[in-house]
């Protein structure tokens, strides 16, 4: 059975509301929302519920209740819990089971509420890191590990860069960004954040261009992307303040920054939740 989502400012915080991230992707497929879909209830998203119902001759309330929910056909439903996921599947559990994923260090590209190749890799993945058969079906266990904290770092680190806080780690449009933006000139130095054995450097041909990464205690990697130039040789042993490269904007990127990402094992993780 379909309840109401009530609106209410300021009612999300942090990681966002899944159920709300969910709204938006249906929002979005009907053509109502541009914003990111980030869970957050603001402005963008209480306008376009409203527009929606105005234009479905609902009354225009801000409420995405039952009769919201049914207007927003199959991007409306099925409620998040009430099948087993799959590839194939699509709706408004699938966009909600995206969320969760990403979140969870387990981004699958677009949050759009389709379960294809990529959401089923996501899964997979997820599965594996969280010790569950990888098969890629999204059900009980799956959802049960999903409901356990956001991965934290369990170590500390220190700022790579001497630089002020571009795009954080969280959601970007109908993506997911893995790790944090320092703006910087090309050339600035980067350091590593700490201890650890460098287990990466040289060019990633999967868009971070030149990159760094290095390998700390209690299975923690850091990366550094989009150098200019790289100052570190796999397998040397450095600390925290050693310089291992410069700031630059190699690869898929728009213009000179360092992309700093952490991992615990296979799940990205926010680096806010390592830096001193």
């Amino acid at each position: 059975m379909l309840g109401a989502l009530l609106l209410v400012p300021g009612a999300a915080a942090g990681a966002g509301r899944p159920d709300v991230a969910a709204l938006q992707v249906a929002l979005r497929g009907a053509g109502h929302y541009a914003g990111t879909v980030d869970g957050v209830v603001g402005p963008g998203t209480r306008t376009a519920v409203k527009r929606f119902q105005a234009a479905r001759g609902l009354p225009a309330d801000g409420i995405a209740g039952p009769a919201t929910r049914r207007a927003l056909g199959r991007r409306g439903r099925p409620a998040f819990g009430s099948r087993a996921m799959q590839r194939g599947q699509s709706g408004w559990d699938i966009a909600t089971l995206q969320f969760k994923l990403a979140w969870h260090g387990f981004p699958s590209g677009d949050i759009d509420g389709g379960f294809g190749a990529r959401t089923d890799a996501a899964v997979r993945r997820f599965q594996a890191w969280s010790g569950l058969g990888a098969d890629g079906v999204a059900g009980a266990g799956t959802l049960a590990a999903l409901r356990r904290p956001i991965p934290r770092s369990p170590i500390w680190l220190v700022t790579p860069v001497r630089a002020g806080l571009g795009d954080g780690f969280g959601p970007r449009g109908s993506r997911f960004h893995t790790g944090i933006d320092y703006p910087a000139p090309t050339g600035t130095p980067v350091t590593a954040a700490g201890r650890g054995r460098v287990v990466f450097a040289g060019w990633d041909a999967g868009g971070y261009g030149n990159t760094v990464v290095i390998e700390h205690p209690r299975r923690v990697l850091s990366m550094y992307a989009h150098l200019s130039r790289v100052a570190a040789r796999r397998g040397a042993w450095v600390v925290a303040g050693s310089r291992i490269g410069a700031v630059g904007s190699t690869g898929f990127s728009s213009g000179p920054h360092l992309h700093f990402e952490l991992r615990l094992g296979a799940a990205s993780i926010d680096p806010r939740t390592a830096l001193r």
